[in-house]
């Protein structure tokens, strides 16, 4: 499945959250996410990824282990994903270097997540705090077909649309570069 998907920045956060509000109950948590490599950096370099996810939520703990592959969507940066959930946190991270994997950056993300169904899809709207970035973001997927990627990008820019979000407040940039380059200059979000 690909991940059709866009990231926006979000200039007004306390408006945003109230239209979501209306279409969907939102649930607050706490995404702790560890991304892994070899070393010599061969999945960044194929534009790859290998995630462990523990999920805090206010019902239960989580993690899921993610693999996406290369964008198969250079305006959007969509993404075939692959998700499981996994029993054991420690285990998987255990396994991934022992394979040879390591530890290429960690960091916290703080999300509100909607669920909902928009133009015929089901649709997952995320609105996003990484303490380490400045700003709020929102991120608004489904997943499909690849033969259905541009059809699914242009009904989620509707929603963004509906959600006050302007072709504009775009983005491509990814949390692990943001995290990446702010620790490197030493400097923090707010």
């Amino acid at each position: 499945m690909i991940e059709a998907e866009l990231k926006a920045y979000v200039h007004a956060p306390e408006e945003t959250l109230r239209r979501l509000d209306e279409r969907a109950e939102g649930r607050a948590e706490v995404y702790q996410d560890t991304y892994y490599d070899t070393p010599d950096g061969a999945l960044e370099a194929r534009d790859e990824e290998l995630r462990v996810r523990t999920v805090h939520g206010s019902d239960e703990t989580r993690t899921i282990l993610t693999y996406k592959g290369a964008r198969v969507d250079e305006e959007s940066g969509s993404k075939p994903e692959y998700e499981t959930r996994v029993e054991d946190a420690e285990a998987v991270h255990a396994t991934l270097r022992g394979l040879g994997y390591e530890p290429a950056i960690a960091f916290e993300k703080r999300c509100r997540n909607y669920a909902f169904e928009a133009q015929g899809r089901q649709m997952l709207a995320t609105l996003v705090r990484v303490p380490e970035v400045d700003g709020t973001f929102l991120e608004l997927e489904t997943l499909v077909d690849e033969r259905e990627l541009a059809g699914a990008l242009d009904d989620v820019r509707q929603v963004l649309t509906e959600l006050g979000i302007g072709a504009q407040d775009l983005t491509r940039e990814q949390y692990t570069a943001a995290v990446k380059a702010r620790r490197l200059s030493g400097t923090a979000g707010r």
